[in-house]
């Protein structure tokens, strides 16, 4: 099997090599970049399977590095910064990103990030299984529109259902508020979250064993929702 390239796109030297040493140990090919016109170049060139992007860079903002590559780019774009705003957290995940890291981060949590976005990456919608999605012991039949913990079915509402649909499509992936008012309500409703918080609540209260403490639908504070695996 030949191993994974990932495009590593760093402008600070010595956080470039500390991660390139890091997932080269386990098995990656790391292609590196310190701008970010050559990181669009070393992308064309070498067609990553997934980019790891620093958002200060010296020639460009890291924002317009992703919507250059989601011009073509369909692979996981995570973003490591040392910016913890929230609201550019939200606009580069909106702008086509997959994940953030924050800085200081520690190659363990790293390489977790980039398994889970490579393996979400991996799973073909084609697929004739992609009907029945499950995430731990939830089970969602796409054909039959049924839910199911532990094998057991629950009823959910037509909203429920949408929204679970969304986020099990995009398992593992950070969807903000936007993103997830967009899909289940429509563009009119892309400011009113209240709704999307009511119906989270509601999943939970029937999806999880302990609603309070959610093992699967997780909040990320300020940004959105993601339905997590592991």
């Amino acid at each position: 099997m030949t191993e994974p390239v990932i495009l590593l796109v760093e402008d600070e030297k010595q956080m470039r090599r500390f991660v390139h040493l890091a997932l080269s140990a386990q098995g990656y090919k790391v292609v590196d970049a310190e701008s970010g016109t050559l990181a669009l170049q070393q992308a064309a060139a070498h067609v990553p399977d997934l980019v790891l992007l620093d958002l200060g860079l010296p020639d460009m903002d890291g924002f317009a590095v992703v919507t250059r590559l989601r011009e073509w780019f369909t692979g996981p774009i995570i973003i490591v910064t040392a910016r913890d705003q929230e609201s550019e957290k939200v606009k580069v995940l909106d702008g086509g990103a997959d994940d953030y890291i924050t800085k200081p981060f520690g190659a363990e949590e790293l390489s977790a990030r980039i398994r889970v976005a490579l393996r979400r990456n991996a799973r073909s919608p084609s697929d004739p299984k992609s009907a029945i999605m499950t995430v731990g012991n939830i089970k969602l039949d796409l054909g039959r529109r049924l839910v199911f913990v532990n094998e057991a079915e629950v009823h959910v509402t037509p909203i429920e259902y949408k929204l679970l649909t969304v986020l099990m499509k995009h398992v593992d992936k950070v969807l903000t508020h936007k993103q997830l008012l967009d899909q289940v309500w429509g563009p009119g409703h892309a400011h009113q979250m209240q709704y999307l918080r009511v119906y989270m609540t509601q999943l939970r209260r029937k999806l999880e064993e302990n609603p309070a403490r959610p093992k699967h639908l997780v909040t990320e504070p300020g940004v959105g929702y993601r339905l997590r695996t592991e």
